[in-house]
């Protein structure tokens, strides 16, 4: 997005020393958003008949639930926003410079252009938020597991919050030309000392 704002301007040495300190400063402040979860959890046996489990648990003041589920929406919703209106803003600024230069369409035309070369940056975000709904209705559900039959439903939430990050090479990798002739380049890369091997 900075590229496309910077246009020429654009220092990509300067950009690459940003990303790594943005990165780090974003692992820490999700380190510490997240603390107070180990510090509430606990360990209960749970006897009931004759199957025995042991529930980890968390249990909260009312407002470490506030600032929990603040928390829970806050990292589900702004990367998501993020993700959209940087989208937003590279097709309408790339749109904007293509009409600066040739001025053979119009700026919606153009808008409809780049909407088209660049789907995949908003499909992208727009099927990671789907597949995290399941992650954050959990997470806002409070309810106990009452009988061994309902495991699988819990069992089957708890591993489709797990899709998104999964699915990271298949939403935003193979969609992209781009990402994906680099995918290609770099595994071509690490192939090739194996085949000079054999």
């Amino acid at each position: 997005m900075f590229n496309i704002i910077k246009g020429v301007g654009f220092n990509k040495n300067k950009s690459k020393i940003i990303a790594k300190r943005v990165t780090f400063v974003v692992i820490i402040l999700t380190i510490l958003s997240h603390i107070h979860d180990p510090l509430h959890r606990q360990l209960i046996n749970d006897l009931d008949g004759d199957q025995q489990r042991i529930w980890c648990l968390s249990q909260y003041s009312s407002r470490l639930t506030r600032y929990n589920k603040f928390i829970t929406l806050f990292h589900f919703l702004v990367p998501f926003s993020i993700n959209l209106i940087s989208a937003f803003v590279i097709i309408i600024l790339a749109a904007r410079s293509r009409v600066k230069v040739e001025s053979k369409l119009s700026f919606k035309e153009y808008v409809r252009l780049k909407l088209k070369q660049h789907k995949n940056i908003i499909i992208a975000p727009s099927i990671l938020l789907i597949l995290g709904l399941p992650r954050l209705i959990i997470s806002f559900t409070s309810g106990c597991m009452r009988s061994p039959r309902q495991s699988w439903l819990y069992l089957i939430g708890y591993f489709a919050s797990f899709i998104p990050s999964m699915s990271t090479f298949f939403v935003f990798i193979l969609p992209s030309k781009n990402y994906k002739r680099e995918f290609d380049k770099t595994v071509q890369r690490w192939i090739r000392p194996f085949r000079r091997m054999f």
